[in-house]
Parts: C-alpha cells; structure tokens; sequence
C-alpha cells in the first residue's frame, strides 16, 4: 500500500511542470494586468487559461496538479478500458477537458476552427489535451414549464436534466443525438457595411425513452472558459448585491439570481453558470461531474438515471465496490478529488491584458464605456477576506462583468427560466482573458449557445436591456467599431 501511494503521489507531482508554472513571481507583474499582479500571469499563447496563481503553497501546489488530473483524466465505464473506470451508463463525454480544452471555451458545432499555435508558432501546443471521442462542446438542457418547489428547473421526467448523447454499447442506449443547423439572416449597419448574423436551430433525434412531449423546455449550452472563477467567488455578496441595487443607466439594470446550493444544503446568491444559476464552486463542479460524465460526488452520490432507465440503474458504480458496510457512502470523485478540482478552477490565473497603449486600444475603452457597455460589463471589482484561497482576498480586479442577470431580448431567448432568471435573462459574461480566445481554442465562439463568431457578431446580437448600446455600436464610424473591437481584443 506505501509503495502504491508514493507511487500515486510521484504521478501527481510530475503533472506540475505541464501546467504553466510561473519560473518566478516576476513573471505576473505588469502594468497591464487585468486584475492586481498578484492574480495575473503574462502568456498571450494557447496555454494563457491554464496558469495556477502566482505563489501557491507547496501543499496547495499539490492539490493544484491533482485538480489538473481530475479535469484532464480519460473516463470509462469499464473497468478494462484504457482510462479510469468510473463514467456513467449515460454522459455526454470522456472528460472536463473535451468540452473545456486549455480551460477555455467550447467551439459550436460547424463553427470553422484552426489548430491553436502557441507563442513559438509551434503547430499545437502541449497543453491542448487530445479529444478522444467526437462529442459536441454543447449541451442541451431540458426541464418542464413548470418549475420545481425553489423555482430550480424541473428535470424531465425520462432524460432528466440534460440530454445524455452517450451510452454504453450494447448494454444502456443513449438518450438521443443532437445535430445543429445554422439560420442566416444579414443586418446591415449605419455606414452600409453588412454582417451576416446566425442562429441554432436544435435537433433533437433517436430519442431513446419517447418524444420529449409539448411541456419540454429546451436550451443549447456552449461550454464557457474557467479562468478568474476563484476571484469572482471571493467578490463579496454584498458587493453584487450593491451592484443590483444601481440606479438604471439607459434602461440597464440587473438582478441577482438566487438559488438552491446542493454543496451548502441553502439558497444563495447565484454567480457561476450562465444564467447565474450556480452560487459556488463546489456546486458548480460537483453538477458538472455527476451531468456530464455520470462521475458521483459527495454532493451528488446517486447516478444519473431517471426511472424509466432500467438498464442505467442496473449498471455497476463505485458503491458496487464498497463491501457490505451500508454506513460508508462511497462516489467516483471522493472528497479529496473533488476539493482538488475545486481547488485547480478557484487557482487559475487570469491571462494579462496587452497593447494597453494603443491609442485605438485607448480609443475603443473610451467607446466602451461610452455606449454603456460598462453598465453589465462593470470594470472593476474588489474582493474581500476568502479563508478558502487567501491568496484571492482583497485583490481589485478587471473582470467586466457585474455577476447580475439581464434581459437580452427575445432573439437571445431559449424560453427557459432558472430559478429567477426567465428565459431572456443571462449573467453578464466576464470579459477578462476573451481576447486570446480564438487563439486558445482556434475559433471565436460567443454567447451562451455559439452563435456569435466574433465580436461584431457578439454585440448586434444584444437587445432588450442592451438595445441602445447595440444601436450605439452600428451606427459608429467603422474606425471607431474597429477601437472598439481592439480593446475588447486586447482583455
């Protein structure tokens, strides 16, 4: 048994050069940081999302490289495959980081992508993890129209909260497939240029447990980037909650979400998930784990598999192996892997901002806050104490965003409420680090659902609360949309 664990400790140490560690604590300083030096790494290349904090502990260190395991580990469902036994009967992939490449975001189906090239120009950089199986970077969420006792979505009674695209052959079908069409249609702006602007059109097929009925609410999900998630858990709530009570600025003003918190068994200000409908990390990552790859928790022991799934319920788990002692609660992701990964999201770094002395850069900021965009996407922020990361307390931050939900109109609409955002309502996306999107994950996909290609696209899609804004951006001149789009690319 020592000689296993000292082996498994050796493994997860030697994980730590892969990760972008910092050669020294000057690595973070710069004038142009995004957030105070001390959470800030300077890497304008593909691994720009995959930093920890600059001065982690040794221990912390550790923990740091296991999370990365966590979030980088091959899943099977069983237990003789090439890769860790533990996926669900159902999932809908093999790991965090399919979806999550380099800790960034997802690419939307029939999006064109390149292959990231890192800071040397080398073709792929060794921090993109292989995807070992086609899966979508999306997923589809599914609940009734009615919502459940504290206003959380209500599960469909057959596929559950999330349509699963993956089983096991031969023995569990998947719950169906989704493909994805594109609508065109081009909007024209003030000084004639056109954009052509597109919208998903979901398809849901192969259903295994019958048709969804007409009581089914839908919605897309494109997987969003991970960095900066521990500073925005160290924001107080009494600072979002301020940030609520604003006067309205040109029709803007946002609420807080406030939902049920599995990890902390209570209702809470919701600042994670892209309806705010997450208010921790640890619930944030536990829902992951058990809703996309069938990996138990703590949080949530029991496997995904609604009632009439049988042949799910039958399928061997972790808790098969646990012996006869009923009093031992055992899960794929015991509770020192789940703190670990809790651990790895809460240390990423947030990528440094660049060409801050641009005048067109300086320009585009000015137009920023001048159209109102600076209303949702608040510049700075501050934390406060944060026992659980310290390093993360009382540090100002450049993350643009206000953690709030507002209305962004019919067109954004997936007529799925989530607690106490309806379906029009979504969190104002942190802007910090957006600009190395494209080249962390070889394509620019916006929006909660993809849609948006680059960052024009981004911002005509905006209505409802940021209607004028919108119309503020198509009627500038085209070089001052070109500012514009330069700050944005310099975050």
């Amino acid at each position: 048994m020592l000689h296993t664990a000292r082996k498994y400790l050796a493994a997860v140490l030697c994980l730590a050069p892969t990760v972008g560690w910092p050669q020294s604590s000057s690595d973070s300083l710069s004038a142009a940081a995004p957030a105070s030096a001390a959470v800030a790494v300077a890497d304008p290349s593909a691994a720009a999302y995959t930093h920890p904090l600059p001065g982690l502990s040794a221990k912390q260190a550790e923990q740091f490289a296991l999370g990365h395991r966590m979030f980088n580990n091959r899943w099977a469902f069983f237990w003789f495959e090439n890769a860790e036994f533990g996926r669900g009967p159902t999932s809908n992939a093999q790991a965090c980081s399919i979806c999550h490449a380099n800790n960034g975001r997802g690419v939307a189906p029939g999006t064109p992508m390149r292959v990231p090239a890192n800071a040397q120009g080398e073709a792929r950089d060794h921090h993109i993890p292989v995807a070992f199986e086609p899966a979508l970077n999306m997923v589809v969420r599914l609940s009734l129209k009615e919502p459940g006792p504290r206003g959380e979505p209500q599960p469909h009674p057959h596929y559950g909260d999330q349509l699963q695209n993956f089983g096991v052959k031969g023995l569990v079908a998947a719950e169906g497939s989704v493909s994805v069409t594109w609508k065109e249609r081009s909007v024209t702006l003030a000084d004639g240029e056109q954009v052509m602007l597109r919208a998903p059109e979901i398809k849901l097929e192969q259903l295994a447990y019958g048709p969804l009925g007409e009581s089914t609410l839908v919605g897309a999900r494109l997987a969003p980037p991970l960095v900066g998630m521990g500073l925005l858990e160290a924001v107080p709530e009494a600072s979002i909650l301020a940030l609520a009570q604003r006067p309205p600025v040109a029709g803007i003003r946002g609420h807080v979400n406030r939902v049920w918190d599995q990890s902390q068994g209570k209702m809470v200000v919701g600042r994670f998930g892209l309806k705010a409908n997450h208010g921790s990390l640890r619930e944030q990552v536990a829902a992951a784990f058990i809703g996309d790859i069938g990996l138990s928790t703590p949080v949530y022991p029991e496997q995904n598999c609604p009632p009439i799934q049988r042949e799910c319920k039958e399928q061997l788990s972790a808790d098969t192996f646990i012996g006869f002692n009923k009093n031992v609660i055992a899960s794929e992701i015991t509770p020192l892997r789940l703190q670990a990964t809790e651990l790895y999201l809460r240390a990423l770094a947030v990528p440094m901002r660049r060409n801050v002395d641009d005048p067109q850069v300086q320009r585009g900021e000015q137009l920023f806050a001048a159209s109102h965009c600076a209303a949702c996407h608040v510049p700075e922020l501050n934390t406060g104490e944060f026992p659980d990361l310290p390093q993360l307390a009382n540090q100002t931050l450049r993350p643009y965003t206000d953690l709030l939900l507002h209305d962004m109109g019919e067109d954004l609409s997936d007529g799925r409420p989530d607690f106490l955002a309806s379906g029009s309502e979504w969190r104002t996306p942190p802007l910090w680090g957006i600009g190395l999107s494209e080249t962390v994950n070889g394509a620019s996909a916006f929006l909660h659902d993809g849609r948006a290609r680059n960052f024009t696209e981004a911002i005509l899609w905006h209505a409802g609360e940021a209607s004028a804004a919108r119309e503020t951006f198509s009627k500038l001149k085209r070089e001052d949309r070109a500012a514009l789009i330069a700050f944005l690319q310099s975050l």
